[in-house]
């Protein structure tokens, strides 16, 4: 190789170098960009991440989306607490126990309330009629679960006392398998896996959450996330909202969906979505009160260690 090439050869790749270390003139004029990290179970948010709207949405703010599944909220709010997302969905009560262990948790959002998707569940041919005759019974629920408030305000309204129920902790699947065989008395749990326990084995519904919670969900944040980023959710919360406006108006097309993601039969999904309520809703004083009894019950119940205050957790501000 003559000298000349290996000078021309070296000029090549300091200018290649050069060229990949400094940032076009066009990212230079869009600013710094900016990441999502969008927590997921299988439900709504992974419906809006096949669909590629959010992307599209933020992409003039140079926003760049990642997603994360996970099976369970609590797990969700673990990855928030140590920094791994941004942003997800979930029920009443993970965000309560991820405050009380000091998450820097943030309320960004909460779905319109949906009392009729948890139930409290008994075999078809059970003696059992009425929420009184309750008392002593094997009651089979998820530990700390929005069930689990549901449960202690349901006794309450039929004149019992929550340490008059025989309540034995076991998850949605282990639970399922005890009420198939006659090892518990009833089972509280929610959509969709109160639809499957209808439909397939005959499961009649005792009480619903009508008249006794709320059952909101909750789109949350990190308190750190909301300061620098109240533009991003703003447009995330408005395609959310956009998805569950679609849901309301095609059901139908939305169960086949979710049958697909949950790999359930399309029939129980769409008992679940039938009787779903759709629309999200900004965080106020009133919606924080709800979260506020749910979190002083758990205290009561020594379910949390400390008491806390969903003030702390506001995030941008509440109306």
């Amino acid at each position: 190789m003559t000298s000349s090439t290996s000078i021309q050869r070296r000029r090549l790749l300091q200018g290649a170098a050069t060229a990949i270390a400094l940032p076009s003139f066009a990212a230079l004029a869009q600013g710094p960009s900016r990441t999502l990290r969008v927590g997921n179970q299988k439900g709504a948010l992974t419906v809006l991440k096949g669909r590629g709207t959010l992307e599209k949405r933020l992409a003039p703010l140079g926003v760049n989306v990642t997603w994360t599944e996970f099976n369970a909220g609590p797990v969700q709010l673990e990855a928030l607490n140590v920094g791994s997302i941004d942003f997800g969905d979930v029920g009443e009560a993970p965000p309560i126990f991820a405050q009380a262990a000091g998450a820097p948790l943030a309320y960004v959002a909460a779905t319109v309330q949906r009392p009729s998707a948890e139930a409290v569940l008994v075999p078809k041919d059970s003696a059992i009629k009425s929420v009184a005759d309750l008392k002593g019974k094997k009651v089979a629920l998820n530990k700390g679960s929005n069930v689990h408030y549901f449960i202690v305000k349901l006794a309450e309204q039929a004149g019992l006392k929550y340490s008059d129920l025989n309540v034995v902790f076991l998850a949605p699947p282990d639970a399922r398998a005890a009420f198939e065989k006659g090892s518990i008395d009833a089972w509280v749990i929610w959509d969709p896996f109160l639809a499957s326990a209808e439909l397939t084995l005959g499961a009649r519904i005792l009480a619903d959450g009508k008249g006794v919670v709320g059952n909101r969900g909750y789109y949350f944040s990190s308190l750190p996330y909301v300061a620098k980023n109240a533009d991003v959710l703003k447009l995330v919360v408005e395609e959310i909202d956009k998805l569950d406006q679609w849901a309301v108006a095609n059901k139908s097309a939305y169960a086949q969906e979710l049958s697909t993601l949950w790999g359930l039969p399309k029939p129980v999904v769409d008992v679940s979505v039938g009787r779903a309520a759709y629309g999200t809703a900004p965080i106020t004083k009133a919606i924080l009160a709800e979260q506020q009894q749910i979190a002083d019950t758990f205290f009561e119940l020594k379910l949390i260690p400390k008491k806390i205050n969903l003030l702390e957790a506001a995030g941008a501000g509440i109306a």
